[in-house]
């Protein structure tokens, strides 16, 4: 096996083991903690934190510890938060919540910081263009990565099916389901059976004892990077402290970076819309709340094959038709989602519709890391910064809205962001065609005017 590849695959079973933890957990913490609010008030600490996070630490973490222990350093982050979970309670969870907050942007740019270089340093050994093996290796990572909600859901699932539920809904009460729940049932609150303590920490236990071999995984096997594009003589190799802090919001100056940030905006959204709107109005309002991790599986486990396949296809395609693919699925079903009325006796639908979701979210997780990643080559980890502000801000939104308006009204702001934002990656991929065009046009006149000198001559 290549050497290249085998640290692809390190990186991807580590944040497997991470976030085989982490996403259960964080779809779990508004009913493991639902008193005064205490679940929410968690993941808002947590996404805030992420939104400042973003804003100044990757460029530095990354340049000052490289990426291989960046990605250690904040996975400890991740693992604290497991372990502040085992007493819950206002000082425990939201400084944990912080601190994971804190650490997520630099992980995640980390990542993609360390996918990128090693894909364009393994495209020019084999001679190979660079954001083909570069969307490779993204592929590659996003199956194994994404497989994580698969196990993640199936371990919750299994260890709180020991607890027993019985749940009737009346007529009445699944009528307040799907696009027309405003938040005023309290079907869930009522009717659900809450875990044992007694498995709840045998649920924390496992979860934190996956995040350990996570990181144990990732500093025994993965081997340090770093960006060997050739430099001029003379050229700085470490930009100033202060150039590197303020990167994130120097690299705003370019327009194609104010209009690509649409699509993460609308990434954090939708991710937000599936693990809190879906699993709370449709899968648990109509079925219960042993149901979550059944369904969330479907869309785990659709997007980790997907994400397979579109690296590999991705050269024969272009990124242009999947972007299409992957708006014409999710506003399909969110018109699906507007029309539907959730029933037990549709059991079906419940795991199609997340499963299609998925399907396309495999869209906005690799095809969004690559584009940056093409784009920004020699700010990528400014771009990577920039990619995790605006998700966060799309995760803050969706769950800062998630009391206040109904599913129906965060339907249509969802379309009408990923409507806007394919406008807006039309929009580059025109002017990215353009430059070429232009570049090509000069290069032809540069070698006619070349030709005619030296026929004079």
């Amino acid at each position: 096996m290549e050497r290249s590849l085998k640290n692809v695959l390190v990186i991807s079973f580590g944040f497997l083991l991470l976030f085989t933890a982490y996403g259960s957990l964080q779809n779990l913490q508004s009913s493991l903690h639902s008193e005064g609010g205490l679940g929410v008030a968690t993941l808002s600490s947590l996404y805030g934190a992420v939104l400042l996070s973003s804003m100044f630490l990757p460029p530095i973490f990354i340049k000052r510890f490289g990426c291989k222990w960046t990605i250690i350093g904040a996975m400890g982050c991740y693992v604290a938060f497991s372990l502040g979970n085992f007493k819950s309670s206002w000082y425990t969870l939201v400084p944990t919540s912080v601190l994971l907050g804190l650490g997520a942007a630099p992980l995640w740019s980390a990542q993609c910081t360390y996918l990128t270089i090693l894909g364009n340093s393994q495209a020019r050994k084999v001679g190979e263009l660079g954001k083909n093996v570069v969307n490779k290796y993204f592929g590659v990572f996003f199956f194994i990565f994404q497989s994580s909600g698969v196990w993640g859901n199936l371990i919750s699932s299994l260890v709180f099916h020991q607890t027993p539920n019985k749940e009737f809904f009346s007529e009445d009460q699944l009528m307040s389901c799907g696009a027309k729940d405003c938040l005023m049932s309290t079907v869930a609150a009522n009717y659900t059976t809450q875990p044992s303590q007694k498995l709840v920490y045998t649920l924390l236990s496992i979860y934190t004892g996956s995040g350990v071999l996570a990181i144990l995984l990732i500093a025994i096997f993965l081997e340090p990077i770093e960006d060997n594009l050739p430099n001029r003589e003379g050229e700085e190799k470490s930009p100033p402290f202060r150039s590197t802090l303020l990167s994130t919001f120097m690299l705003l100056r370019d327009k194609r970076l104010h209009l690509l940030n649409l699509l993460p905006l609308y990434n954090g959204l939708q991710q937000g819309f599936m693990s809190g709107e879906y699993t709370r109005s449709y899968a648990t309002c109509a079925l219960g709340i042993h149901f979550v991790g059944y369904v969330m599986i479907c869309f785990s486990a659709a997007s980790s094959l997907c994400s397979l396949l579109y690296g590999k296809i991705s050269q024969y395609t272009g990124r242009a038709v999947l972007y299409v693919l992957g708006a014409v699925i999710h506003v399909s079903c969110m018109v699906t989602l507007l029309l539907w009325q959730p029933h037990p006796a549709q059991m079906a639908v419940f795991f199609i519709l997340p499963g299609l979701w998925g399907v396309s979210d495999a869209v906005w997780q690799t095809q969004n890391c690559v584009l940056y990643g093409v784009l920004f080559e020699k700010d990528k980890e400014a771009a990577f910064a920039n990619y995790r502000l605006w998700e966060a801000l799309g995760f803050v939104i969706a769950f800062g809205c998630s009391t206040f308006l109904c599913v129906s009204t965060k339907l249509y702001i969802l379309a009408g962001v990923l409507t806007l934002a394919m406008a807006a990656y039309g929009t580059v991929e025109y002017m990215e065609s353009r430059s070429l065009t232009q570049l090509s046009a000069a290069g032809g006149r540069s070698q006619a005017d070349e030709g005619e000198t030296q026929t004079q001559m």
